[in-house]
């Protein structure tokens, strides 16, 4: 299984980013074979608007099925959801401490999302 992970940086110890749509980049982690791969979001960093719907949209083709963020959107979070992408908030500080809670079972599924859009 895939998980698709918000940040900044470009390998496991770097920080996870808080926010999902204007995450510079997705560190989609494969639980399976313990590798990575990393996709830049560069170009909706500064996006007027849609910054949550064309994010979602790189996560639903990276072939994640999970997705660990520190907030997530109303918009975002309904098009994750309608690809069966379940959505987790975290403040962990590093990619690789996110992916320790959530191989633990401790990060909740969020039911919606958990700020307005344009956040």
């Amino acid at each position: 299984m895939k998980i698709a992970i918000t940040t900044s940086g470009s390998d496991l110890g770097a920080p996870l980013d808080s926010r999902f749509g204007r995450s510079p980049k997705f560190l989609v982690y494969d639980l399976d074979n313990e590798k990575f791969e990393i996709i830049d979001n560069q170009q909706n960093l500064n996006a007027a608007q849609g910054a949550g719907i064309q994010s979602a949209e790189t996560v639903v083709r990276s072939g994640a099925k999970a997705l660990v963020s520190g907030h997530c959107g109303p918009k975002a979070f309904r098009v994750l959801a309608a690809a069966g992408i379940k959505v987790y908030t975290s403040d962990a500080p590093t990619i690789a401490a996110a992916l320790e809670l959530f191989q633990a079972g401790k990060l909740k599924e969020a039911v919606g999302a958990d700020v307005e859009g344009h956040w």
